[in-house]
């Protein structure tokens, strides 16, 4: 009886994904470039960040990339529209979007491969060259060490356009915006200077933008989890010590991959409906982040001339909350949560208020880990704005998976005792829910939500030690702005498998190929 139990179990676990938001529907599955893998929404937490109060936005798309995947690695699509939205007066309805659209470049027709270059000065031919290339011809050219580079085959660059209150506004630079490209390796390219080449102040004040291929800040031991919750712990319960230590005890199935983000700062009073940095207890302080990737409705591919597109923008998928189209919507129901709209997520309800994933946990623990009886208002605070993020009388507004982030909320500094991997249950005010920063272990913080520690009976282990052993990053974030971490070389990546010492952030071994 157990064993079937455990069988019925499984298969309701197989429909379930739980790696934030990668390859987490049907459609996106087959559409990869449009994927959306995370959405950030935090308060920039460095120094310029504070002097003048910034909330820093970012969108990846387009999981699992493989590093060394040359000869055209994975740009952009200048295909897709990729939005930021933001609600701040309660309604789920877009009052603010950062608008990016990218154009790529093929600088290197004839050449193989879209990045090349070797040392200062390049290679030529050599005296034995046959015709009718002549010796001392130039065959590669030099390092990639900025966006001028004639090694740089493949550029991308890109617009981004704020729509507020209906009027839409350029936000610009004194040159184009370029796309830091894959990491293809030290011969190649100098990634690093591309990098932070590729940061840029604008033509508005107080706001920056990035976009390119990083480091996949996303951390989990996903072959575990598919396996149906058969991670390095089992059951996925830690000790005491192990929940507080910065170090991976089990595989980080996303080391070594990149992801292409998209990041922009922008001052905390430019969001907010008063146009003011309001405090936190401020019904005005909180606001509500989504991302969206959309595509023209029509597109024909015409070889050997360019696809031709044509018609409005049509949404192919949207994300608020990590997770929440991953781990709550059943699989049938996961193309049509995409393409609706955040107002319209009511129809979601009972996913969001009943998860089919707290059944299982308490399922696969045979009971001993109790659960709330649904309707689980315990949830609301994800998918309304409701304390403890939002301030005591802000209209809760309709159910919507928005990250909620309350603007008013200071950020946690990397070196206070309070900076915690687990955010609000932890006691760092500044982590997810309340926004979500690149830092957060949200797959450890959702595990435990579902299980039900916001109320109180059921805040007790083992609900409050759920984790899958995958505590950090594996490689060093920035503390700046974009504050991502630089995708991994195509030539050295590692991605580290189950049994090996995990590479955590700095912290432990390092990533060594």
């Amino acid at each position: 009886m157990r064993a079937l139990a455990l069988l019925v179990v499984a298969s309701a676990f197989a429909s379930q994904a739980f790696a934030s938001g990668h390859r987490e529907a049907p459609l996106t599955a087959l559409d990869r470039p449009a994927d959306i893998t995370d959405v950030y929404a935090f308060r920039s937490y460095d120094l310029q960040g504070m002097a003048v109060p910034r909330v820093t936005l970012i969108l990846s798309v387009d999981p699992f990339l493989e590093p060394g995947n040359g000869p055209n690695w994975f740009p952009f699509d200048p295909g897709i529209l990729y939005e930021i939205k933001i609600d701040n007066n309660n309604d789920a309805v877009e009052d603010i979007v950062f608008k990016f659209q990218f154009k790529t470049e093929q600088r290197l027709p004839n050449l193989f491969t879209g990045y090349a270059g070797v040392g200062t000065g390049g290679v030529v031919a050599p005296s034995n060259s046959p015709p009718p290339v002549a010796p001392g011809t130039p065959v590669l050219p030099p390092q990639i060490t900025d966006f001028s580079s004639a090694g740089l085959g493949q550029r991308q660059s890109y617009t981004v356009t704020m729509v507020k209150g209906g009027v839409a506004t350029p936000i610009t630079g004194a040159g184009p915006f370029y796309a830091v490209p894959a990491n293809v390796g030290p011969r190649t390219m100098n990634y690093a200077v591309l990098f932070s080449a590729a940061t840029y102040t604008t033509s508005m004040a107080n706001v920056k933008v990035f976009a390119g291929t990083t480091d996949d800040a996303f951390y989990a031991d996903l072959g575990g989890i598919f396996d149906t919750l058969n991670t390095s712990k089992v059951p996925p319960i830690l000790s005491a010590s192990e929940d507080a230590a910065n170090v991976n005890l089990a595989a980080d199935t996303f080391s070594g991959y990149a992801v292409n983000s998209i990041a922009i700062e922008v001052p905390v009073s430019l969001l907010t409906r008063t146009g003011n940095v309001e405090p936190a207890s401020s019904t005005a302080a909180t606001i509500g982040v989504w991302a969206t990737t959309s595509r023209r409705s029509t597109l024909v591919r015409r070889a050997p001339l360019p696809p031709a597109t044509a018609g409005s923008y049509n949404q192919v998928q949207r994300m608020g909350n990590p997770l929440i189209n991953e781990v709550l919507v059943g699989t049938a129901y996961k193309d049509r949560f995409s393409m609706d709209q955040p107002k319209n997520d009511a129809q979601f309800a009972s996913f969001f208020l009943d998860p089919n994933l707290a059944r299982i946990i308490n399922a696969l623990f045979a009971g001993s880990l109790a659960i709330p009886t649904p309707p689980r208002t315990d949830l609301l605070p994800l998918v309304t704005y409701a304390p403890p993020i939002a301030a005591a009388g802000t209209p809760a507004g309709p159910v919507a998976d928005l990250l909620r982030l309350n603007t008013g909320v200071p950020p946690t500094l990397p070196a206070s005792p309070f900076f915690n991997r687990l955010g609000l249950l932890a006691g760092d005010p500044a982590g997810y829910p309340n926004g979500r920063r690149l830092v957060d272990d949200v797959v450890d913080i959702s595990l435990r939500f579902v299980a039900g520690v916001l109320v109180p009976a059921f805040n007790v282990f083992p609900n409050n030690r759920l984790g899958d052993g995958v505590n950090v990053n594996d490689t060093f974030l920035r503390t700046t702005f974009p504050y991502l971490a630089d995708a991994p070389s195509g030539r050295s990546r590692r991605h580290i498998d189950p049994g090996e010492p995990g590479c955590t952030m700095g912290f432990g071994g390092a990533c060594a190929p």
